[in-house]
């Protein structure tokens, strides 16, 4: 089978290095950073399948080829499922790691150690020519630390300790955490499911 393009809609960087990682030689991952005249799309869903929904419609619109997209965030639940759909955004800056972790932190100052617990969830939705055609749920269980531990990763990573592990998914490294993550479990079905179409 020649190798497929999927095209990531994203400019996280990031994202699409994981991404990349994951996805191998199976496919040549590009994302909106090779395509400056993208748009960008306001994420105003409330839930992470319809963000990524929105995204990868809209995307896929303006090039031709297999479009994936994807939302995720950290839900807790001594915080009632917060920060959700908005923990990009959750210290008040979209994107700004540092306020987001900072929010989180003073919000779980006063919740014991065995009422941490939390998961990180990511849906995966594959559009073309701006129709959503199949979507992926992947989450993985943990906790949330109570102090920053360690330099990998990006966003909420230095504060989730995955299930089974005491380190953070900042402390194991880029190849456990691929091993582990939400995003990679989603990937793994988005990845079957493309290798099922026809050249």
């Amino acid at each position: 089978m020649p190798q497929r393009t999927l095209i990531i809609a994203t400019r996280n960087a990031h994202k699409t290095q994981e991404i990349r990682a994951m996805v191998g030689e199976r496919c040549l991952v590009r994302d909106a950073n090779d395509f400056p005249d993208f748009p960008q799309v306001e994420e105003t869903g409330t839930t992470f399948l319809v963000n990524a929904t929105l995204k990868a419609e809209a995307i896929s619109d303006c090039v031709d080829g297999y479009v994936l997209s994807d939302d995720s965030g950290l839900e807790v639940d001594a915080l009632h499922g917060a920060p959700g759909v908005w923990s990009s955004s959750y210290g008040g800056e979209e994107g700004n790691h540092a306020r987001n972790n900072a929010r989180l932190l003073d919000e779980m100052k006063d919740v014991p150690l065995e009422k941490r617990q939390g998961r990180f969830i990511c849906v995966m939705v594959i559009a073309r020519h701006g129709k959503a055609l199949a979507h992926f749920r992947g989450s993985v269980e943990g906790r949330i630390l109570t102090e920053a531990s360690g330099h990998g990763g990006f966003g909420y990573d230095p504060l989730f300790a995955p299930a089974g592990h005491e380190a953070s998914f900042a402390e194991l490294g880029a190849e456990i955490k691929n091993q582990l993550s939400h995003r990679s479990r989603a990937l793994v079905q988005a990845m079957e499911w493309l290798a099922q179409l026809p050249d």
